[in-house]
């Protein structure tokens, strides 16, 4: 039994590795579509009619104050709590951590590096898109704005674009960009878009973005899921290299190994008769201080047999003394006659 339970999880460990994917040299990566292409036109164009219209005070930063004069954490106060916890759905380190186990996970089971470098990929491309346009615009938010009915542009601030949705609208959209069935790419979009509207919206609940914030973020993050076909050669040679390297890893440490010192068998010579075998030297007696004791089972004195031994009438026994009983071999003596 045990035997046949070894030879299985042989088989098993086979089976994997024969479901490992070979690494071409060559990786088929998919094109731009037209279809992708005008979108991504579309939403870069919205992108930068957003900025114009933040720039030059136009009816967007005049809403945005209405927006916020209005306070909704104050006109809906009974779902803060909610919103909240809510809000938490659109932070970098949080949701990072969850889409990144799920990844990981699917990279192991696949033997793949994709899912982690394109989660990788986008995060990197999220930094510096956004991050740059924080830094270059440093608007001001609500809670700290000046003038009423400025745009509050260029006094040091970080909030527009909105990061939280933004990264929202890109962590959890790579779920359904690396969706395997379309079925599953399609609830998955459906999802993710809901998840980074509501996160979006949370912010403005919160008062912590203006209202022209959030639809730049939303921009910011569709653009990067957009722009990812561009930049799949990228991550299938950055899998290709990492591979590379631990196999070359492997093998540098398959050289530096210690070489095992073979071992030489050692002959066992036959067992010689005991006639053959050299007599081994005997052992000298010590000598002993006492005398030898006699074995405690013998009587003291001479040992006789118990045919030889004279039978003895014990003192004041009413018996006569055994007179014809002789030693075994020895002739009885002659009784003298009556009235001889």
């Amino acid at each position: 039994m045990r035997t046949e339970r070894n030879l299985t999880r042989l088989d098993r460990v086979f089976a994997r590795l024969d479901r490992e994917p070979e690494r071409p040299a060559h990786i088929d990566v998919p094109k731009m579509s037209r279809h992708r292409v005008v979108l991504f036109s579309a939403t870069l164009a919205f992108y930068m009619a957003i900025v114009w219209a933040v720039v030059t005070s136009s009816w967007l930063v005049r809403l945005d104050w209405q927006v916020m004069f209005f306070r909704p954490y104050q006109q809906w106060s009974a779902i803060h709590w909610f919103v909240d916890y809510y809000v938490v759905l659109g932070q970098r380190g949080p949701t990072a951590v969850m889409v990144a186990a799920w990844l990981g996970w699917r990279s192991w089971r696949q033997h793949t590096l994709r899912p982690m470098l394109t989660l990788g990929a986008s995060l990197l491309m999220l930094n510096i898109t956004v991050g740059a346009a924080k830094l270059g615009m440093g608007r001001l938010g609500p809670h700290y704005a000046i003038t009423i009915g400025s745009n509050e542009m260029g006094l040091g601030g970080d909030i527009f674009p909105s990061g939280h949705t933004a990264n929202a609208v890109v962590t959890w959209g790579i779920l359904a960009y690396l969706a395997s069935t379309p079925r599953a790419r399609r609830w998955l979009s459906a999802a993710s878009a809901v998840t980074s509207l509501g996160v979006g919206l949370a912010t403005v609940y919160l008062g912590t973005h203006w209202l022209s914030d959030v639809l730049l973020g939303w921009a910011a993050g569709l653009l990067i899921m957009l722009a990812l076909p561009w930049v799949e050669p990228l991550i299938a040679r950055a899998e290709i290299a990492i591979f590379d390297l631990r196999d070359r890893w492997r093998e540098g440490r398959g050289r530096t190994a210690p070489v095992p010192v073979p071992v030489t068998p050692v002959v066992l010579k036959p067992r010689t008769a005991p006639a053959e075998e050299e007599a081994a030297p005997e052992r000298e007696p010590v000598a002993s201080g006492r005398s030898p004791r006699a074995p405690m089972h013998l009587a003291p004195g001479p040992h006789t047999a118990r045919s030889e031994r004279t039978p003895v009438t014990p003192a004041g026994s009413r018996r006569p003394p055994h007179s014809d009983r002789v030693p075994r071999g020895t002739a009885p003596a002659a009784r003298p006659l009556p009235g001889g």
